[in-house]
């Protein structure tokens, strides 16, 4: 259990890491999230005026959560407590909880419970929190890397605003870069640091959004780094990849090739061009491009340009980019070629971008209501309000397939469903045919 103290010792505080050190403590430091965290937004409101509610802060490492929790520490008059769930358990919380109530009940004073990476916790940890989070005995700020909505209680995500952080942009890893280059006090203004722009770059283009990940390469190269005759620390780009343990990216002066390198890549996929697929793919690997980034589009690609022509490309690319993972390079360079001649030679189809048409027609017709026959019969009294009234059991139709149209009457006309008839697409064509020839 620790308790955050705004007066902490400086030289203790000089002797911290430089991504603790710079660790924003007022909400005004904080560099992007202006999603969340724009001064017309809930949460900054809520942080200054000292009204924070029960909240879940849902990101990737390095994106926030803890920055955000240690300046509502700073900044709220409420007793402020915090658990990690990789360590702490039921006793630990029953102990802040009964701190909690004795606080309120003598000196009128709300606790806080801040709990880091709160997925971690089972199903009876959570629970014993419930009540009191319910009650206002506790306002709990839970932080997790993974989606709360499969990792939280129900019941207890309930009771909490939600709010997603993202991974920060470059331009925000640059900004925190020259921060702590200027600042004397917590980071490196006091050094004669001069840092060129491609190492700049290169720093908070490989850090994938994680502040602490940059912070942390950026003390490794000017701790490792010999002054000059004039007492200053040059960091080169050489140095830069030696500290974040990965290479630059060696494509030429123009900026355009990485972009250039992955469309190939992608067209040469659609075109069904294996030569040309392996060619672009080996181009990447040389260069030095992350094997995760070339992942993630081998996947996209499987759905976006082959879809249900081949619905095994989807497993194909998604276990590939499961395996890189974990297998790293060189050999990764096989599981790449494996999934990505894979996706080549696959059948093509559009069919699932049908549902780029169905969102566009969902923002302008939310307002629509769903058919009362699909609204949700399980409860009870909902008959009473006409919901599930006509909705038969499927397997009782013949073939399984009643043919009753689902689309609301507003939509009825619209077609997102469009098969294009190449590979599997053209047996599921055959056997839609089969069950509208043969309804009843």
């Amino acid at each position: 259990m620790q308790n955050f103290n705004i007066f902490e010792d400086n030289n203790k505080e000089k002797q911290e890491p430089l991504a603790s050190r710079m660790r924003p403590k007022t909400i005004d430091e904080i560099v992007g999230q202006e999603h969340i965290l724009g001064k017309d937004k809930l949460l900054y409101r809520a942080i200054k005026a000292d009204r924070i509610e029960s909240i879940i802060l849902y990101g990737p490492p390095g994106s926030g959560k803890t920055t955000i929790a240690r300046v509502i520490a700073n900044t709220t008059n409420s007793n402020f407590r915090q658990l990690n769930a990789t360590n702490a358990g039921i006793k630990d919380a029953e102990k802040i909880i009964e701190e909690a109530k004795f606080n309120y009940g003598a000196y009128q004073k709300k606790t806080i419970l801040f709990i880091d990476e709160i997925h971690r916790f089972n199903k009876t940890q959570q629970d014993y929190l419930l009540p009191f989070v319910e009650n206002g005995t506790v306002t709990l700020i839970g932080a997790t890397t993974e989606n709360p909505f499969f990792e939280v209680n129900g019941a207890l995500l309930s009771r909490c605003r939600i709010f997603e952080l993202k991974s920060l942009k470059q331009e925000d890893l640059i900004k925190l870069i020259d921060r702590t280059l200027e600042d004397k006090e917590r980071g490196l203004g006091n050094e004669k640091i001069k840092i060129d722009k491609d190492a700049k770059e290169f720093l908070s283009d490989m850090a994938s959004g994680d502040a602490r990940a940059v912070l942390n390469a950026l003390e490794l190269a000017t701790l490792t780094t010999y002054k000059d005759s004039q007492g200053i620390i040059n960091i080169t780009l050489s140095i830069a990849e030696e500290c974040i343990q990965k290479k630059a990216i060696r494509y030429d002066d123009n900026g355009d090739n990485h972009y250039d390198a992955i469309s190939a890549f992608i067209e040469s996929m659609k075109h069904t061009e294996p030569d040309a697929t392996l060619y672009y793919l080996a181009r990447m690997l040389v260069a030095g491009e992350d094997i995760k980034y070339i992942a993630r589009r081998i996947c996209i690609c499987a759905s976006e340009d082959i879809g249900l022509a081949n619905s095994q490309a989807l497993v194909v690319a998604t276990s590939a980019m499961l395996a890189i993972e974990r297998i790293g390079m060189p050999e990764a360079a096989l599981i790449l070629a494996h999934a990505a001649l894979y996706v080549c030679c696959s059948p093509k189809s559009d069919t699932v971008y049908g549902i780029r048409y169905a969102m566009q027609d969902a923002e302008k017709t939310s307002n629509i209501s769903i058919p009362p026959f699909l609204q949700d019969a399980s409860y009870k009294s909902a008959y009473k309000l006409g919901r599930g009234i006509g909705l038969d059991n499927i397997h009782d139709f013949k073939n399984h397939y009643s043919g009753k149209n689902c689309m609301p009457p507003e939509l009825k006309d619209k077609h997102y469903f469009k098969l294009c008839g190449t590979g599997n697409e053209k047996r599921i064509g055959e056997f839609l045919n089969f069950l509208k020839s043969n309804l009843k």
